[in-house]
């Protein structure tokens, strides 16, 4: 099943009996991506950033499941401040951290090793040489088999990609943005600060380089696209969105699907993995059945030709 488990909530706002079931059924309905972060939710009052860690790690341990998932974590965005809500003190990327980070990270998992080790930010405070080079050291000791780049440009990325080749270095293989259906206005930020959306240079870069794989969180746009009261985010708000809305509406109509199966169902038609946060069974169900959908050249044109 081609979409990635978000799983910011789990053990925090969903108690561990629900993330058990979510991750069974998910696991059962042959999910095997796991995404999630050394710092969520540490915005949460009382929360860490340990937890969504901790309770993935409870269920591998509980189920024996670990030979059969894919877990994907990040590096670089937990506060070093305690109590602090913002970015303001993520601790960066420098090498001691990358090291110190992917220990920590193993225990709460309970495992040797982690499939897809992301930068989750990207730290122009310290030279990429140091960070690549941190990395590939996690890579070469065999406790992590791939890396990432979460929240990065597509010309850093490939300076990034440039450097690790010259070194011999593993590669980036794996980038991480905020991507959905919608397009945001041009120049548009989201509210969410530590936030980078996919942009027209993103899919250029990305169709031009292969060996690259896009994992796109915030799809569903935080149910925006289903619920009435989760607003569509102002970014999206130009001509360009109510076009797309009801090209959206009208194919979910004709397939007796939901907009977000729809939306799950084109970014995976493109190659991208969509990362689906839930929080109870009703919204698991819904993304297994768009992963499972699939949109023919027809329907896939006219979702694309609505600009």
């Amino acid at each position: 099943m081609d979409i990635a488990l978000g799983t910011i909530p789990f053990g925090t706002s969903v108690g561990m009996d629900e993330t058990f079931a979510i991750l069974d059924r998910y696991h059962e309905a042959g999910g095997t991506r796991i995404d999630t972060a050394n710092n969520y939710p540490f915005w949460v009052e009382g929360c860490s950033g340990d937890e969504s860690e901790l309770a993935i790690g409870a269920w591998l341990a509980a189920r024996g499941t670990r030979d059969e998932m894919v877990i994907s974590t990040k590096v670089g965005a937990r506060p070093t401040v305690p109590g602090d809500v913002t970015l303001d003190s993520a601790e960066g990327l420098s090498a001691e951290v990358v090291a110190k980070g992917v220990e920590g990270s193993l225990q709460r998992l309970g495992t040797d090793r982690i499939d897809v080790y992301w930068a989750h930010v990207d730290d122009r405070d310290t030279p990429l040489e140091e960070t690549l080079g941190a990395f590939d050291a996690v890579v070469r000791a065999g406790k992590a088999r791939a890396i990432g780049a979460s929240n990065m440009a597509a010309w850093r990325l490939e300076r990034a990609r440039n450097i690790s080749a010259g070194h011999g270095w593993t590669p980036y293989t794996y980038l991480q943005l905020r991507h959905t259906y919608l397009r945001p206005r041009p120049g548009a930020r989201p509210a969410e600060s530590g936030h980078r959306l996919v942009n027209d240079d993103t899919l250029d870069y990305l169709a031009a380089e292969s060996g690259i794989t896009l994992w796109a969180y915030n799809t569903l746009m935080f149910g925006a696209y289903t619920r009435q009261d989760r607003p569509i985010p102002d970014i999206y708000h130009h001509p360009g969105t109510t076009r797309r809305l009801a090209a959206l509406r009208e194919v979910a109509g004709e397939l007796g699907a939901t907009p977000n199966q729809v939306v799950l169902a084109w970014l995976i038609g493109g190659g991208v993995v969509p990362i689906v946060g839930v929080s109870t069974m009703e919204q698991l169900e819904e993304a297994i059945g768009g992963a499972r959908l699939t949109l023919d050249a027809e329907l896939r044109a006219r979702l694309d030709a609505a600009c």
